[in-house]
């Protein structure tokens, strides 16, 4: 059964966190994604793309005084009426208000409030049912806050506390969004990667286990003191990127260099598929540079047999849909848009991408899927 408008999907960079600078971003505002939303909808559109991932920024509309200020958010809503766009909104996309952090005491119930309003604010303003991602990415998330200092609370060998809170915090907060609006669907949005054996750690078992920490707590597979229930399971997602596979000693096996040391990403994706029977999305995928087309093709056709081999899976998502800056260097931008920006924010369509695109559509409207049929389009 087909859940979204489209197989393919756009995601728009959201992330709102405070940086290694220790200044806050707000990627919606430095892609002005946020006063532009319609010409980003009207494209995505017309290449015939028509579910977005997109973010509330908690650390906007949180006024830290009982009230939430959605009027952004209302402005997309009313995007996506007039071009006919499916939105699935995170909550917290990396950043939270200025005066919280995941281990705070006031964190869950903050975050309670946050579920509650926005559930209600949605159902009064939307007549599309609402999809949610409570917290995207908690497995990085903790890494990332928790053990590179790479964002609030800026701290080293503390992942895993992180990452119980965050998942504390999930728990509560699906639980608060489906009291609100029982209709709504969850997503739960996690990294995919695979850790190969090398001389010096060479249990693989043991170096890819964490990566399922967050979604086995929140389903109750591990610290049901919290919680957590395999109800809360509805649909998982999995951000796979070029550089989701490695050697246990930190050797890198990034795409395409060490294509043939790497396992093939419908492995990956089936590995992950046995271990939760959920339909699933790839939520996140996309390549830099003119590398942008060549990692399309090979995710798709991968996903074409995952699909044959038996995978649920129902949609794929390239990321970000227009190009971004660096976290730690809002003035570097990535070239990894399926649009670029010139330095007024005018959307620059990478062409060779968008057909890539589009012939990658035509794949997943087949009722079988046929991984020559897929190839035989580049040919």
């Amino acid at each position: 059964m087909e859940i979204f408008n489209t197989f393919f999907m756009g995601g728009f960079e959201c992330a709102d966190h405070i940086n290694r600078s220790g200044s806050r971003v707000n990627l919606l505002k430095e892609t002005q994604h946020d006063i532009r939303c319609y010409e980003d909808y009207e494209n995505l559109a017309a290449i015939g793309i028509k579910t977005v991932r997109e973010g509330i920024c908690w650390s906007s509309v949180d006024t830290n005084s009982s009230f939430f200020n959605f009027s952004n958010v209302l402005v997309r809503i009313r995007a996506a009426e007039k071009y006919g766009i499916q939105q699935i909104w995170d909550l917290i996309h990396f950043g939270y208000p200025d005066d919280l952090s995941p281990t705070h005491p006031l964190f869950c119930k903050r975050f309670e409030q946050l579920c509650q309003a926005f559930a209600t604010f949605y159902k009064e303003n939307s007549k599309q049912k609402l999809f949610v991602v409570p917290i995207n990415e908690i497995s990085f998330l903790s890494w990332h806050s928790g053990d590179v200092r790479g964002t609030v609370p800026f701290a080293t060998n503390s992942g895993w506390d992180i990452k119980y809170h965050l998942c504390k915090a999930a728990i509560l907060g699906i639980k608060m969004l489906k009291k609100t609006d029982p209709n709504c669907t969850v997503i739960l949005v996690e990294p995919l990667v695979k850790i190969h054996a090398s001389e010096i750690y060479d249990d693989v078992n043991l170096l890819n286990e964490p990566q399922f920490q967050a979604m086995d707590i929140i389903a109750g597979r591990m610290c049901p003191e919290l919680g957590g229930s395999e109800d809360l399971l509805e649909i998982l997602g999995f951000n796979y990127y070029w550089n989701g596979q490695w050697k246990g000693n930190g050797e890198p096996f990034n795409w395409p260099d060490y294509q043939h040391k790497r396992i093939p990403f419908s492995q990956v994706l089936r590995t992950a598929y046995d271990r939760y029977k959920k339909p699933i999305i790839l939520t996140e995928t996309g390549h830099f540079g003119n590398l942008r087309v060549e990692w399309l093709e090979e995710i798709t056709a991968e996903c074409v047999l995952a699909k044959k081999n038996g995978v649920d899976l129902q949609g794929i998502c390239i990321y970000p849909v227009t190009d971004r800056p660096d976290w730690d260097d809002l003035s570097n931008y990535c070239q990894c848009g399926i649009w670029d920006l010139d330095e007024n924010f005018n959307r620059i369509p990478y062409q060779e991408y968008i057909d890539a695109l589009v012939k990658a559509q035509i794949s997943f409207k087949k009722k079988k899927y046929k991984i020559h049929h897929f190839m035989d389009l580049f040919r």
